[in-house]
């Protein structure tokens, strides 16, 4: 099975340092989503792993994360895409847990549930946490300059062999001439 693991604020939607709280508040990033259908159309299931510390700081809860995931699944469903499976940590960033981003633990539950060896497997995001969680398990660190990327690419300090693009569409269109 071909499978991509995609980070969900910065890389699919819109990114908030307040936060993405509501249904409302969540936007897709142009171009996103068709990117998100033409990897189901080479063949690529696509997995979310998403870090929602909001749920533990109580500026949500989970009737409104299933809204939300519920608004991107539709979204994404109109133009012709499929989300595989989303994984989210609701815990802080001082929470001791194994799925928070860097820690691996939500890209192994992942590789578990699709029965799929996690080596190599294209992981995109747009933090250092992201990478860092892809570097973990062997995945393939991709970076894309929305959301925090920019600013993760000018901090440096990435993963060996970290490729970056500047938004999903641009890493689609690499991954696609690459398989």
């Amino acid at each position: 099975m071909k499978l991509v693991i995609l980070d969900r604020d910065g890389v699919i939607n819109v990114d908030s340092d307040r936060f993405i709280k509501s249904p409302d508040e969540w936007k897709p990033i142009p171009g996103a989503l068709e990117a998100i259908a033409r990897l189901n159309g080479a063949g690529f299931h696509v997995a979310v792993a998403t870090n929602q510390s909001g749920i533990e700081r109580g500026l949500l809860d989970m009737n409104t994360l299933n809204a939300i995931h519920a608004k991107m699944l539709k979204a994404a469903q109109q133009v012709g895409a499929h989300i595989d499976v989303i994984y989210y940590c609701p815990h802080s960033g001082d929470a001791d847990c194994r799925c928070r981003k860097p820690s691996p633990g939500m890209l192994i539950d992942i590789g578990q549930r699709l029965n799929v060896n996690l080596q190599d497997v294209p992981c995109i995001g747009d933090s250092p946490r992201d990478l860092a969680a892809a570097a973990a398990v062997g995945g393939r660190p991709i970076l894309v300059l929305t959301g925090k990327g920019e600013k993760t690419r000018d901090a440096g300090h990435l993963p060996a062999g970290t490729q970056v693009f500047a938004d999903l569409p641009a890493a689609v269109d690499a991954l696609l001439a690459a398989s």
